[in-house]
């Protein structure tokens, strides 16, 4: 991994332009103070109060796992509207928009994933109270592609021309089962896929401070555990799947993981069954491994079914088998991969350097974003707030303060970032 980010990052260098080769900071200077960037920051503010009707509008558009569909259609005609002309949807669900540049500089993308995690069903209308709208799915991440489009329509009404094109991409699959399924095809199959030179997520609400450059690992197993079932009281003393999954779930709590690099694992979901009265002929449980190493994520991941057949192997030898033997099923259900974009490289110290510049102290972490997938592949790239504050995400109170000053200001500061990467004639 870290060869293949340096060839990539050498490839970068040799497109970048002199400025791009000088101090961070003097990048980021030259930038805040070019009169275009200027009036697209002025235009910000004026545009403040539709920014807020788009978060509230995209939010109000449920968009499920795997069910993005109609707030892809939203987004695709509010890029339009915001003067984007090269708007389309790729055969993945994502929407694509291109800003053209002089062309003389690298492609860069800026993405914002559409989907959310709560479920089908889930009441997504927004509640303002004051500053702060709340709503699932408000903060991650509404008002991530409502930021976006206010950088469009910025740049255009301020008439900045940039060296770099820069690709718009409101992205399917971010969150929970959808596995990263929108970045894997952008960047696997889509028809930018070689082109892409740089990678910016915008997701979730925050001041700019925390800039993720590491992608947080993570597999995503569905073991099923099988038996030949029957009734309570006259099949008492079978094997029983049930009792084998929970010796399974003891066993993973007991595995010890290392805190640097930081591992983790847990059970989210089990399930199986028929009656209150019968022993099941199927149960099964939902396990996320986690590790910032991709070597230790592999190695909880050997421990962990090692633990499962284990389990099983005990049920099996605690009651009858003569009807059949405890089995077990464990199937891979989501993987991401993980990696670093280093903290010396461009992109990182360009992002923190325009932190700095707005008042801010940036802080370089991991996580588990769109991101993942362009660093696996050595492509630079992070993912930062979309301005202002939020809370509660992932829960049915999420919420964003929208209040004018620091929600601009937050911006401002992602529309430096992306332009200290794409450049300015």
């Amino acid at each position: 991994m870290r060869i293949a980010s340096s060839l990539t990052l050498t490839c970068w260098m040799a497109f970048a332009s002199t400025a791009w080769a000088q101090d961070p900071q003097a990048v980021i200077d030259r930038i805040s103070n070019h009169p275009a960037v200027r009036n697209a920051q002025l235009f910000i503010d004026t545009d403040h109060d539709r920014i807020i009707r788009e978060t509230i509008a995209i939010n109000e558009i449920p968009a499920p796992p795997f069910k993005e569909a109609e707030r892809a259609r939203a987004f695709a005609q509010m890029l339009r509207d915001s003067g984007m002309a090269n708007v389309e949807i790729d055969p993945e669900g994502n929407v694509l928009g291109l800003r053209r540049g002089t062309g003389s500089g690298p492609l860069i993308a800026i993405a914002a994933h559409l989907d959310t995690v709560f479920p089908e069903g889930t009441d997504v209308r927004v509640k303002r109270e004051g500053n702060r709208l709340l709503a699932p799915g408000v903060g991650d991440n509404a008002r991530s592609l409502a930021v976006m489009l206010a950088l469009i329509r910025a740049l255009d009404n301020a008439n900045v021309q940039t060296t770099s094109d820069i690709l718009f991409v409101g992205d399917v699959g971010e969150e929970g089962p959808g596995d990263l399924r929108g970045m894997r095809y952008l960047f696997q199959k889509g028809r930018y896929k070689d082109r892409i030179r740089m990678f910016v997520s915008i997701d979730g609400a925050g001041n700019g401070s925390d800039i993720v450059n590491g992608a947080l690992g993570s597999r995503r197993y569905r073991v099923a555990f099988r038996g030949p079932g029957g009734h309570s009281y006259g099949a008492f003393g079978l094997v029983n799947p049930t009792y084998a999954l929970a010796k399974a779930m003891d066993r993973l709590s007991k595995i010890t993981v290392p805190s640097s690099p930081r591992t983790t694992y847990n059970v989210g979901v089990i399930g199986g069954g028929t009656s209150v009265n019968s022993i099941p002929n199927e149960v099964w449980m939902d396990v996320d491994l986690r590790s910032e190493s991709p070597q230790q994520l592999n190695k909880l991941a050997e421990e962990f079914i090692k633990q499962v057949r284990a389990a099983a192997d005990d049920e099996n030898k605690a009651r009858s088998t003569n009807q059949g033997r405890i089995e077990v099923d464990a199937k891979v259900i989501g993987e991401r991969p993980s990696g670093v974009t280093p903290g010396d490289s461009p992109i990182v110290r360009l992002a923190a350097a325009a932190a700095s510049k707005f008042g801010l102290f940036p802080t370089l972490s991991v996580g588990s974003t769109d991101a993942n997938i362009p660093i696996s592949l050595g492509v630079p790239a992070i993912t930062i707030d979309s301005g202002g504050s939020g809370g509660r995400a992932h829960a049915l109170d999420e919420w964003v303060n929208v209040e004018k000053g620091g929600s601009v200001r937050g911006i401002n500061l992602v529309m430096t970032t992306v332009l200290s990467l794409a450049g300015v004639q």
